[in-house]
């Protein structure tokens, strides 16, 4: 009788556990680790710089069940479009802090609870993946969010990995498609403009963990790419983390005397006696540029903020060729396209709140005389 008991309670198990097997599947995230999930994914938490971001161009922001601690915080320059149209983020449950500083005990806490964390930049900051999963319970999932330039795969794949774990497949080739298709305009209309045409451009303060001064600049910036801009803090010889961020020295600026310098608006969040602009206001180095004197000073929307803006980087690209070329852009109007953009991507048209936060200074002259 005890050996039959043996025997059923062990038979017991075997069914549970391959039931259980049977409720899940296995996904390889962009780590290359293999996971077991839930056979259908409704409940996530998004952990990192630009997590949910990425969720809310699925347009699956309402599977969110909390949030991190940025999304709380009431900033006077909020350049994320994605929180801009979705203002409930901003009251929901916690369950860590920014850059994926996760707190185990906060997300055991949670009703509902998650069925899968979503992380990106795992392996430069924040909680462990692995300790984290072991700690939860919950399967975490690393997303390689990649950018525009020379890691464009790693965010297109990115997108897929998300799509997979939440059912969402279409929509993530949908939103490959839309950039894949925008580029390629931006880069066709400007394909047979000869280099004697091209301005000497420069964009200057970057925003990279926070804001920056002028000198503050992405030497593979974007949107210059896209548009084949002469950007003149473009040098092959860069590579890696160089490409992607750069402080430029205020001498070699006047050096190249851009004949149009653009501003990233973040860098208004360091207040009015500091940042890109007092800087063009009031640095005789600075003054002295023919281009501060000719007032072709020009404002862009954030490229950073909680990681790379993707929506307003393909906004500022069509603003910049417009600019550069009018010819080759008569039918855009770069506000519009910006609006068009957001409402493919965040669900809204956003570029008129944003604008407002950054005085209004957004694809036009900034006023630095």
């Amino acid at each position: 009788m005890k050996y039959s008991v043996t025997i059923f309670l062990s038979l017991l198990i075997l069914i549970s556990s391959a039931m259980a097997e049977a409720r899940t599947r296995p996904l390889i995230d962009d780590a290359g680790r293999t996971i077991q999930i839930p056979q259908k994914v409704d409940r996530v938490i998004c952990s990192g710089p630009g997590c949910l971001r990425l969720l809310t161009y699925l347009e699956a922001q309402s599977m969110a069940v909390a949030v991190d601690d940025i999304e709380s915080r009431r900033s006077t320059y909020d350049a994320r479009p994605y929180a801009l149209a979705n203002p409930q983020f901003k009251d929901m449950p916690i369950f860590g802090e920014f850059r994926g500083h996760d707190n185990p005990e906060l997300i055991l806490t949670l009703e509902p609870q998650p069925q899968v964390i979503l992380k990106t930049y795992a392996g430069s900051m924040g909680y462990d993946p692995i300790e984290l999963g072991q700690k939860t319970g919950i399967p975490v999932v690393t997303l390689s969010y990649g950018d525009l330039g020379r890691l464009r795969p790693q965010f297109f794949q990115a997108l897929r990995t998300l799509g997979e774990v939440i059912g969402k497949q279409q929509r993530a080739e949908d939103v490959i498609a839309f950039f894949q298709t925008a580029i390629a305009d931006l880069e066709k209309r400007t394909a047979d403009i000869p280099a004697k045409d091209r301005p000497g451009v420069f964009v200057g303060g970057v925003a990279f963990k926070g804001p920056h001064g002028f000198q503050s600049t992405e030497p593979a910036y974007p949107p210059f790419a896209f548009i084949n801009a002469n950007n003149l803090a473009y040098d092959t010889g860069l590579t890696g983390k160089e490409l992607r961020h750069s402080d430029v020295s205020k001498e070699m600026i006047v050096a190249w005397n851009p004949d149009i310098l653009f501003l990233d608006l973040m860098t208004l969040e360091l207040g009015n006696e500091a940042g890109g602009l007092h800087e063009l206001r009031t640095d005789p180095a600075y003054r002295s540029l023919t281009a501060v004197n000719d007032g072709k000073v020009y404002g862009l929307l954030p490229y950073n903020s909680y990681s790379k803006n993707y929506g307003s980087i393909l906004a500022n690209a069509y603003y910049i060729g417009k600019l550069l070329y009018p010819d080759h852009f008569t039918d855009i109007d770069p506000q519009e396209k910006a609006d068009e953009i957001y409402r493919f991507l965040v669900g809204k048209p956003v570029f008129d709140a944003m604008n407002e936060l950054f005085m209004g200074y957004a694809y036009k002259p900034v006023p630095v005389n």
